[in-house]
């Protein structure tokens, strides 16, 4: 491990960023420390030493390979069995208006978060490629955060999200070993079930309730096979509908609450966003072929 990214331990339990805060710890003496809760999650990656973990009054060994994710408001304190080998660890705090502002981003970067919270699982382990992988990008943002290379402030973003990202992906696949048949047989039977009824009031939870899945899933799903969100392929579907629509000489009034529109406003900027030109634009220049 690189000495100069070490950190020393300290006993804070409350952040001094907005927004997160990660170190590298390595440490033959500790001082105990004692049952604490935080307003923010804490993710703890365990590399080292004779250590278990107590979360909300029960006790967790740990071993290399091991990632601890402790939501806000969940009691928790390390227990030293034995100083003969060190204690290392990376220790990383994320606010929970950080991790919202992920989640208003894309809902996939919340499921690590939500699922922790809903069933209590708090310890996850990883094989030892991908705790390789989780440690380069750990190491690869605590490098940035030392450094004072240009662009510093929007490369320590992407670092940040690619790490978080990348943990709930390995964790979700981890608890979801489908196959890649059923994974397509899904998708094709949301894209009908949406093709069905796009003149209805379509949404990801109304979605994912229709097919008995959560709507972390379906989102993967369709960020896997169309790099879009559900919420993205269905306007786009909608404005296809109402572009068909309009050639046909629908009335552009009629065509966009044929295709699931509420109202005209949304349609229109929609529209125009799509396609760079108003509906009535549209049909004006497709008339004149």
């Amino acid at each position: 491990m690189k000495k100069n990214l070490q950190s020393a331990f300290s006993t804070r339990q409350y952040m001094l960023s907005k927004d997160f805060e990660i170190y590298y710890y390595n440490d033959t003496k500790l001082k105990p420390v004692k049952s604490h809760s935080h307003d923010y999650y804490e993710f703890y990656f365990f590399l080292g030493g004779d250590v278990s973990i107590h979360i909300a009054e029960k006790e967790y060994p740990v071993s290399n390979g091991d990632m601890i994710l402790v939501p806000p408001g969940v009691r928790h304190y390390p227990s030293i069995k034995s100083t003969d080998t060190p204690y290392q660890r990376f220790v990383f705090w994320i606010s929970q208006d950080y991790c919202n502002e992920l989640m208003n981003r894309s809902p996939e970067y919340g499921y690590l978060m939500q699922h922790t919270i809903t069933s209590k699982n708090y310890i996850y382990h990883f094989d030892v490629l991908t705790f390789n992988a989780i440690q380069s990008k750990i190491f690869a943002l605590i490098e940035e955060l030392h450094s004072d290379r240009y662009g510093k402030d929007i490369k320590i973003s992407l670092c940040v999200s690619d790490l978080i990202f990348f943990l709930n992906r390995s964790v979700y696949e981890s608890l979801h070993p489908k196959t890649r048949k059923e994974e397509q047989n899904l998708y094709q039977s949301i894209l009908t079930y949406i093709e069905d009824h796009i003149d209805e009031d379509l949404t990801l939870d109304s979605i994912a309730s229709e097919f008995y899945v959560s709507k972390f899933h379906i989102s993967h799903v369709f960020k896997e096979n169309l790099g879009l969100s559900v919420h993205q392929y269905i306007i786009k579907k909608r404005l296809a509908m109402c572009r068909d629509a309009i050639l046909s000489n629908t009335a552009i009034t009629e065509a966009y609450l044929l295709c699931g529109f509420k109202d005209y406003s949304s349609f229109f900027k929609a529209f125009k966003k799509e396609y760079g030109v108003s509906p009535k634009e549209y049909k004006d220049i497709t008339n004149i072929f």
